[in-house]
């Protein structure tokens, strides 16, 4: 017995021995220098940031204000449950997918493939990535907006719109998507409301009190939807105002 113990912990040792500990996480080397956190505690901060993508995903993307006029556009159309959310929320994050498509390989380049040959620091990779981020976040953030924020955190006013940080840029862009995405639902709803009206005031001049009168209009909105192509209109609006 003494023998068996003796060549499992011999055993255990050389195993512990020939097992490194990790140094790297999807292909990022991981070099704690002097001053510098931990591996392991490198590797735990970047899982942590993972879980914050969804959240990114759906905010500083234009997957914001496409999920937002998919919405208005059912709700206009007055089917509560069609299209169901898991597909308006794929359609959304396949059309976000084609448009930011450039904007994730220009981060990818010159961002993540220098920091995995150990070119850059991870300061620097993120400095780089964030670059063509601002870009296209500039784009469509309005002033007034950006305005708000810089205010608000008493910021030094940026010399050129490249100097201004993400922390600022970023809600900016989601209150400048948030207002595009309310005032594309409101034209939407337009039409359909008229149709409602209509409806609604021939069903009570005429005493069809007890018939609700959305269940009359609802396939006449249907209808005009699929008449005027509306899927075709409405995604290739959302598409071409991203790519203007």
């Amino acid at each position: 017995m003494k023998h068996c113990g003796a060549l499992m912990l011999a055993a255990s040792s050389a195993f512990g021995a020939t097992t490194p500990p990790p140094t790297s996480l999807f292909g990022v080397t991981m070099n704690p220098g002097n001053g510098s956190l931990s591996v392991p505690l490198q590797i735990v901060i970047l899982l942590t940031l993972l879980t914050l993508l969804p959240a990114v995903i759906m905010s500083i993307t234009p997957f914001l204000r496409i999920v937002i006029v998919l919405h208005f556009l059912r709700q206009a159309l007055g089917t509560q449950t069609v299209p169901s959310n898991q597909v308006m929320l794929g359609i959304s994050l396949f059309l976000t997918m084609l448009i930011v498509q450039p904007v994730a390989l220009d981060m990818y380049h010159q961002g993540w493939e220098p920091l995995q040959k150990n070119e850059i620091s991870s300061e620097q990779a993120f400095d780089a990535a964030a670059k063509p981020l601002k870009t296209f976040l500039l784009r469509y953030a309005r002033e007034k907006d950006v305005k708000l924020f810089v205010e608000i955190s008493h910021a030094a006013p940026p010399r050129t719109p490249a100097d201004l940080e993400l922390r600022l840029l970023i809600p900016a862009y989601i209150l400048s998507e948030l207002k595009a995405g309310f005032q594309i639902g409101a034209v939407l709803f337009m039409p359909f409301l008229i149709i409602d009206l209509v409806v609604a005031s021939v069903t009570l001049s005429i005493g069809m009190i007890q018939l609700p009168p959305v269940m009359i209009s609802a396939p006449f909105k249907i209808l005009l939807f699929v008449l005027a192509d509306g899927w075709n209109l409405v995604i290739g609006s959302l598409l071409k105002g991203f790519y203007a």
